[in-house]
């Protein structure tokens, strides 16, 4: 039992275990930003603790939001391989649902942006800014038309990889 009257000896935190990120996301911003903030690429507003699509506010900040940062550095977050021979059957109308879900999303959520959508071979890889967007594309096109859906979630890179196929 401690003794009040004693003074407590400060302990050091154990040296010997490495303590891990629950989830890194490098572009993910490391402090709140100063409001309001605006994004100088895409023109998105930090209001409230997130980024919203608003008028631009006279005398703002500006910082790039991390979706344009991704598209700047051309790194993804979101990997969604189609494929199948279904697929190149109903090519065009699966791109029509994939644009339709990202023109949704994007509306509501400025940082749900479609980085690419790239044909290898007999699939089409659609790479996403935020692996929300990738798994709300997923799950559409698999509401829809059904088939195999795989995800694939790497922890350490906050990065999301799935696969459809019919």
């Amino acid at each position: 039992m401690n003794d009040p009257s004693k003074p407590q000896r400060f302990r050091h935190p154990r040296q010997d275990r490495l303590i891990r990120e629950r989830v890194h996301d490098t572009y993910k911003s490391k402090s709140k930003l100063p409001e309001p903030t605006v994004c100088p690429q895409c023109g998105a507003v930090y209001h409230q603790g997130r980024w919203t699509w608003l008028p631009k506010p006279a005398r703002a900040h500006e910082a790039m939001c991390s979706a344009c940062h991704r598209l700047r550095d051309k790194y993804p977050a979101g990997f969604l391989t189609l494929g199948g021979a279904f697929l190149q059957d109903h090519k065009e109308e699966i791109l029509n649902l994939v644009r339709r879900e990202e023109a949704r999303a994007k509306a509501e959520h400025p940082l749900q942006r479609i980085m690419g959508i790239e044909a290898q071979g007999d699939e089409i890889v659609i790479t996403t800014a935020d692996i929300h967007l990738a798994r709300g594309i997923g799950e559409a096109v698999h509401r829809a038309y059904h088939g195999e859906l795989e995800f694939h979630y790497i922890e350490e890179g906050n990065i999301l990889r799935m696969r459809w196929q019919r």
